[in-house]
């Protein structure tokens, strides 16, 4: 079977619901429109799924000039993309700093009230800078806020590998994958250093290490109380530097990525 890109899915807003276009275009940050948007406490600290489990249950789909928001038993809310000359101010994301372009006051209030805290929204635009680690980069590498690279692949016969064991299935969504491919063994995708979907070629530079985020149900907006999947992985997929599942890549070109296309191995 040859091997193809399965499936895409981008994350407008950073923890919130997947959207799974047919076709995407390949940016230096990663996907377009790929969290693009954070949403940030009261001290610009960014907060994740890890935090706010009902996070996952946000809508946000990306519109010419900005973006929709919709949650359960909240209303419809549409925001403009913020001005290029407004306010901005500085946001905590791991170890980054970042220039963040604020947004409008509805989309605070939008948040606080379906999260129940202090929270506002946040904007990464041109102006914004955020470098990724030089451990695992060439000078002029950027991301968007995406935990630390422009994007992560998965093999869907890593999943089903996972599924094997587990006494409840779980989707791909538990693990937020920009790229899933299929076509190949599982976890082939840790030997691989360099690869071309359709025209755009991209590093395979470091596995990604998981986190509790895993358990929490991306339908439901709820932890599983037994730990899964995370649970699981920790018993066959433990590194010396944590549990991981999927491999961060870093774009080396631009260009439109479709669902279907073949995934070659470079390296």
């Amino acid at each position: 079977m040859p091997t193809i890109l399965s499936s895409l899915h981008i994350y407008p807003v950073k923890s919130c619901a997947a959207l799974s276009p047919a076709s995407v275009r390949v940016e230096r940050r990663g996907l377009a429109d790929d969290r693009r948007w954070l949403v940030v406490d009261a001290n610009g600290q960014f907060v994740t799924g890890r935090l706010y489990s009902r996070l996952p249950l946000v809508r946000a789909t990306p519109l010419a000039q900005g973006l929709r928001l919709e949650a359960p038993e909240m209303p419809v809310l549409e925001i403009a993309l913020p001005a290029a000359d407004g306010q901005r101010r500085d946001v905590t994301i791991w170890h980054s700093t970042v220039s963040a372009a604020c947004t409008d006051a509805a989309a605070a209030a939008w948040f606080s009230r379906f999260l129940g805290a202090d929270l506002s929204l946040v904007y990464m635009d041109e102006a914004a800078q955020r470098s990724i680690s030089p451990d695992y980069s060439q000078p002029g590498d950027e991301v968007s806020f995406a935990d630390g690279y422009p994007q992560l692949l998965i093999s869907s016969a890593a999943l089903d590998a996972l599924n094997a064991r587990l006494s409840e299935p779980v989707s791909m969504l538990r693990f937020r994958p920009n790229l899933v491919v299929s076509g190949t063994e599982p976890h082939a995708e840790d030997s691989w250093k360099r690869l071309r979907i359709g025209s755009v070629e991209f590093d395979l530079v470091k596995p990604c290490v998981r986190c509790v985020f895993t358990t929490v149900d991306p339908l439901r907006g709820e932890r599983n109380a037994d730990g899964e999947p995370l649970k699981t992985l920790t018993a066959y997929r433990r590194t010396p530097k944590g549990v991981t599942f999927g491999q961060n890549l870093i774009p080396r070109g631009s260009g439109v990525i479709s669902v279907g296309d073949p995934v070659e191995v470079l390296g």
